[in-house]
Formats: C-alpha cells, sequence, structure tokens
C-alpha cells in the first residue's frame, strides 16, 4: 500500500499518510482534503555513504553502461 506525501493547503502541515483504493486523504492537523501532493523520496540503508555523482555521462552508474541514461 502507498504511502504518499502531502502539504495541507489550508493550515501548511506536511505529513504522509497510507492511502488504499479510492480514499481521500485529509490533513491529519486540520481535517482538510485542500492538499497539494509532494515528490516522495526514499532512502535506503547500507554501510557506505552515498554522494550525488555529478560528473560527465558514464559515470552515473547506470547499468546500461554509458551513455545509457540519455543525458547527452
Amino acid at each position: 500500500m502507498p504511502i504518499h506525501e502531502y502539504s495541507c493547503q489550508a493550515c501548511g502541515h506536511d505529513f504522509e499518510t497510507l492511502v488504499r483504493g479510492s480514499e481521500t486523504a485529509a490533513c491529519e492537523s486540520c481535517g482538510s482534503t485542500d492538499l497539494g501532493k509532494k515528490l516522495s523520496v526514499f532512502a535506503t540503508q547500507g554501510e557506505k555513504s552515498a554522494t550525488a555523482q555529478t560528473a560527465a555521462c558514464g559515470t552515473c552508474g547506470n547499468p546500461g553502461g554509458p551513455g545509457a541514461c540519455r543525458f547527452n
């Protein structure tokens, strides 16, 4: 079941909630359904710390090899 992140347009509260099927999410602070869906990101846990790659094409780690990410 997907967890969605929202920002309440009425009170500004940011929260995440489980949304099942055709349910409509409501702000857990004020109860408003006037919500803006936020871009969700995920986190992973590992032994090494990851850093963002800003180098030229071919070093992003795309399993398709250099140029596979199509950022030419």
